[in-house]
């Protein structure tokens, strides 16, 4: 990162991954000017995380055109499909800016790039307790969070989540901490059964989970995981979806005993949350107690891969690969932001 006067202002230039075609991405010069009221923030950014489910999507060009609006990322730099700059996981350290702010660590919104300017309100402290690693995974443990007020888990039941991805397991992990609950995490990797142990709960195989299951939740963005899913609950129980397909058409089996069951599909996303705590629960409440979950050491486990930021460009397709064995990718600046601020 360089320093540079622009019209007697002090301007900076970070740099940020952009995706410039399908498949296709690079590091892009972007020029920003240091704040100059106390209603804004520079962030020297120390770490982001890669999404593996949306932002693979929009690596591969797979975001259907009718979701571009909705699909914005709240700091997105252009349009869809490309080029694009994405991402929604980013940790920093506030560099300048309001006084009570200068020097503390704080989670935002923003996409992969290694200083950026916003207003103050948009960051989010991170405490003491919870590593740069962890703090990346913010808005994943919302989704989660969302997800379990959609499914509505009580103490006692017996739990399957299918997809050992992140959300997957984040998911299994907050079900593990409600009283008596019994979670399955359910994954094709038997690699994955380390990592529910760790999380607190138990491992299956698609073809040993057990069945009658009071509530499951589905996050293996795969029609065979759904079909899992289906066939594992308990007659009058609810699936929830927490797959986005994209552009994907997949097929779901709703003949046999799914009526008969009365089984319930149920859609969870987090940019919408149910209406009963929409009123009370901001989008800054919710995103502080994502992070306040994140306080635990025991989810350590769940960063598999660290990348230098200059290095994106070159990893994105193997990060992305469905057959790689990545469950969180935290991406590492120091190669472009250290002593470059002052």
């Amino acid at each position: 990162m360089s320093r540079q006067m622009d019209t007697g202002m002090l301007s900076i230039t970070a740099k940020a991954l952009w995706y410039t075609g399908v498949r296709q991405a690079e590091i892009r010069n972007e020029a920003i000017a240091r704040p100059d009221c106390g209603e804004k923030a520079l962030v020297r950014t120390r770490a982001s995380a890669i999404s593996r489910g949306t932002e693979r999507l929009v690596f591969n060009g797979k975001v259907p055109a009718g979701e571009w609006a909705r699909m914005k990322a709240p700091f997105q730099g252009g349009d869809f499909p490309f080029p694009v700059k994405y991402g929604y996981a980013n940790v920093g350290v506030v560099d300048a800016g309001p006084e009570p702010l200068v020097g503390v660590r704080v989670f935002c919104l923003y996409p992969h790039q290694s200083a950026f300017v916003v207003s103050s309100d948009s960051l989010v402290p991170i405490p003491d307790g919870v590593s740069d690693d962890r703090a990346v995974l913010a808005a994943n443990m919302e989704t989660a969070l969302n997800a379990l007020w959609d499914g509505n888990p009580s103490p006692g039941d017996h739990i399957c989540v299918v997809g050992g991805g992140l959300v997957g397991l984040l998911t299994a992990y907050l079900c593990c901490q409600i009283p008596g609950t019994r979670v399955t995490l359910v994954d094709v990797n038997p690699a994955r059964r380390g990592i529910a142990d760790r999380l607190g709960a138990q491992f299956a195989l698609p073809g040993d989970v057990p069945g009658n299951q009071d509530l499951v939740f589905h996050a293996s963005a795969t029609a065979d995981g759904l079909a899992t899913a289906l066939q594992v609950a308990g007659n009058d129980t609810g699936i929830v979806e927490l797959s986005w397909y994209g552009d994907a058409s997949v097929p779901v089996q709703l003949g046999a005993e799914f009526h008969s069951r009365r089984l319930r599909l149920i859609s969870s996303q987090v940019g919408t949350i149910r209406p009963d705590r929409q009123s009370r629960w901001t989008f800054r409440r919710r995103i502080e107690t994502a992070m306040s979950l994140l306080n635990a050491k025991s989810l350590d486990c769940l960063i598999t891969h660290h990348i230098d930021f200059t290095e994106l460009p070159a990893r994105l397709s193997g990060l992305f690969d469905p057959a790689a064995d990545v469950i969180a990718a935290v991406v590492n600046y120091s190669d472009v932001t250290d002593n470059t601020l002052g």
